[in-house]
């Protein structure tokens, strides 16, 4: 059977039949006929893959993954969809939504999942599983607290609306904007790991959305959450990005 063991040969026995010799004590491994070394195998070339990203003509969800590709200096096709074309290119997304990222010919919605994906090929994720999870507790965190604005200021109703603003001001905001505060204080100036990662892109990248939303500054209290927006949008990468980006409102 396979798995049984098997005695090995006794020292000096002939190969069995259809086993190559071994080579004779002192031959240069790799050596070549004639006793030349064999030339060195040429690098492989790295893998450059195809990226296309799909939104519309606005920063929101979108923008963390510019900016990632950005900070990465990774080339892709800025697709901004109007609002004419969207009816006919809804049906092709995979749930019939934006933003979508496609990579070799291949769709992938979840904006989250894209960001995390991207830092992965740029290196800012963690060294481990154990850092992954503090990057991905900090993001999931301000995910969150766009969520709970989003929901208020999508609000198609005025009286509701104004009455879910005042608990989104009074206590919402307060709340998750104190607590990234300190975790930023508690990071030396980051918001995982106590160094750049793709949590500091992310907020840096979602901030302008979400003070179009609310219609001010939310981190002019916060300077310490200022502070990691301010670093990362005077990197020089990103800083570029910036300058040549389209002027949106949002």
């Amino acid at each position: 059977m396979a798995d049984e063991a098997q005695a090995p040969p006794a020292e000096g026995a002939p190969p069995a039949e259809g086993e190559a010799p071994p080579p004779a004590e002192g031959a240069a491994e790799g050596a070549v006929e004639g006793g030349e070394p064999a030339p060195p195998a040429e690098p492989a070339e790295p893998i450059k893959h195809s990226y296309t990203l799909f939104y519309f003509n606005v920063k929101a969800l979108a923008e963390p993954l510019r900016y990632l590709f950005a900070y990465g200096n990774q080339e892709y096709e800025d697709v901004r969809v109007t609002r004419d074309e969207w009816p006919a290119l809804k049906p092709t997304m995979p749930m019939g939504q934006m933003p979508v990222l496609e990579v070799d010919g291949k769709r992938v919605h979840q904006s989250i999942s894209m960001a995390r994906f991207l830092a992965k090929t740029v290196g800012l994720c963690g060294a481990t599983p154990w850092e992954d999870l503090q990057i991905d507790i900090v993001v999931d965190t301000i995910n969150d607290f766009r969520l709970k604005i989003a929901v208020v200021s999508y609000e198609p109703e005025d009286e509701i609306k104004e009455k879910k603003l005042v608990t989104l001001n009074a206590e919402v905001i307060p709340f998750y904007l104190e607590k990234l505060e300190q975790t930023v204080k508690d990071n030396d100036g980051h918001l995982a790991l106590g160094k750049l990662t793709w949590a500091d892109v992310y907020f840096a990248g979602i901030t302008d959305y979400m003070n179009y939303m609310v219609k001010r500054d939310l981190l002019e209290p916060y300077p310490a959450l200022r502070g990691v927006v301010d670093a990362i949008n005077a990197l020089e990468p990103i800083k570029a990005w910036i300058e040549k980006r389209p002027v949106t409102e949002v």
